[in-house]
C-alpha cells in the first residue's frame, strides 16, 4: 500500500491552485448549480393481464404487485418509488396478503405486515393490496429526501427494521417486476433516481483524454467543468459523487466552488473531509460501495502535505476494499486511472454520500 511518489503531484497541483483559486471560485459562482434533490422519472403505469408471467412468480404475487404499482401511479410516485413499494412487499410478505404475523409483529396483516397500532387503517385495510400499499406510500413521500436514500434505508424509514439493510436482497427483483408489468421501458442507472455504489464501469471518467495543468500550465484550458483540474485525484471523485446522484452532464450539481454551504471551495484532498462536515453528510470507519476514501496527509502513503482522495469500487470479505481513482500512481502514469486493494484500516475516514449510513 506504501508507494511514496505515487501520490506526489498532489502537492504539486496545490501550488498553482493558490493562484487560482480565487478565479475559478468568482467564475463558478456566477454558474448556479442544480440543487442536490433526485429528478426521478414519472410513475409507469400497469400492464398485466392473464397471459403475463414473471419467472418464479405466480399469477396471485404478480396481481399483488400490479396493484401496489398501481395505488404508486395515483399518488404520482417516481418509478423508483415504485420499485421500492414492490421490494418492502417482497421482503414482507413475499408479494401474498399473509392474514398472520411473525414473533416481532404477531398482529402484522398484509401485503405489508401492517401493525394493528392505528397507523395503518382497519384490518380489512391492511389486507386489501391496494389500500395498504396507498398508505405505505403516503408514509414513504413523508420521509424528508427518501428519493436521495438507497432504496432498503428508504423502506426502513417507514418500516422501521431492526436491520435496515433488510430489503437490500430483494431490489433486484423488485426491479425485474415492475420492469415486465409496466408499459415502457426505463432506466434506473444514470437517472435522477440513481443509486450510490451502482453507478460507474471503470474508467468511465469523461475527460480521461484532456490536457493536465503539468502539459498546459495552470488555467481554464486544463480546469474541468466541476471547478477542478483535469485528471487529479479530486477531479475524479467529485465526478463519482456527481454520477451516484444522479448528475452526469452540465449543469452539474456539486462543483468544487459551490459543494459547501458556508462559501469556501471544497478545494484540495486536505479539505475534504472538512467538506463533508460542513455539508453534513455523513463520515464513518466502514468502507462502502460508492463512498469517498479520504487520505489524511501522509496517511497511506498520501502526499504529506495534502492526502489523497479516491472512491470504494468493491467490498471485499476479507477485511479490504477495491479502491479507485486518479493520480495515484507514480509519474509517468500518474494522471491516469487505477484501482488497488486496500485494507480497510489504512484510510483515515470513508466519506458517504447523503443516501448512505453506515450500517449500526
Amino acid at each position: 500500500m506504501s508507494q511514496p511518489k505515487s501520490l506526489g503531484l498532489v502537492a504539486l497541483i496545490a501550488v498553482p491552485a493558490l493562484f487560482l483559486g480565487p478565479i475559478m471560485t468568482m467564475f463558478l459562482l456566477l454558474t448556479p448549480a442544480a440543487p442536490a434533490v433526485a429528478d426521478c422519472g414519472p410513475a409507469v403505469s400497469v400492464v398485466i393481464d392473464g397471459n403475463t408471467q414473471v419467472e418464479g412468480y405466480t399469477q396471485e404475487q404478480l396481481k399483488n404487485a400490479a396493484a401496489v404499482m398501481g395505488a404508486g401511479k395515483v399518488l404520482g410516485l417516481s418509478v423508483k418509488g415504485q420499485m421500492i413499494s414492490v421490494m418492502v412487499a417482497l421482503g414482507e410478505s413475499g408479494l401474498r396478503v399473509l392474514d398472520y404475523g411473525d414473533g416481532a409483529g404477531p398482529d402484522s396483516r398484509g401485503v405489508f405486515q401492517q401493525r394493528d397500532n392505528g397507523a395503518w387503517g382497519s384490518y380489512a385495510d391492511r389486507m386489501d393490496p391496494s389500500i395498504s400499499a396507498t398508505n405505505f406510500i403516503k408514509a414513504l413521500q413523508g420521509v424528508a429526501g427518501w428519493e436521495l436514500l438507497e432504496p432498503t434505508l428508504a423502506a426502513s424509514k417507514v418500516q422501521r427494521n431492526a436491520d435496515p439493510y433488510h430489503y437490500q436482497k430483494y431490489w433486484p427483483e423488485a426491479v425485474k417486476i415492475v420492469q415486465a408489468l409496466s408499459n415502457s421501458q426505463f432506466s434506473v442507472e444514470g437517472s435522477g433516481c440513481a443509486i450510490p455504489g451502482q453507478s460507474g464501469a471503470g474508467d468511465d471518467y469523461p475527460w480521461k483524454n484532456s490536457p493536465t495543468w503539468v502539459q498546459v500550465g495552470a488555467g481554464a484550458a486544463s480546469t474541468s467543468p466541476l471547478g477542478m483540474y483535469y485528471r487529479e485525484c479530486v477531479d475524479f471523485a467529485l465526478w463519482r459523487v456527481n454520477q451516484q446522484m444522479g448528475s452526469t452532464s452540465a449543469p452539474f450539481k456539486f462543483l468544487n466552488a459551490t459543494f459547501r454551504p458556508d462559501g469556501q471551495v471544497l478545494g484540495s484532498a486536505l479539505t475534504w473531509k472538512a467538506g463533508w462536515d460542513a455539508k453534513g453528510w455523513p463520515t464513518g470507519n466502514t468502507p462502502r460501495v460508492g463512498a469517498v476514501v479520504w487520505y489524511a496527509p501522509g496517511t497511506g502513503g498520501a502526499d504529506p502535505n495534502f492526502g489523497h482522495v479516491a472512491v470504494v469500487k468493491a467490498v471485499n470479505t476479507d477485511g479490504t476494499y477495491v479502491e479507485e481513482g486518479y493520480n495515484g500512481k507514480p509519474a509517468p502514469d500518474d494522471h491516469n486511472y487505477y484501482t488497488r486493494t486496500v485494507s480497510s484500516k489504512v484510510p483515515s475516514s470513508f466519506l458517504y454520500l447523503p443516501s448512505q449510513e453506515e450500517k449500526k
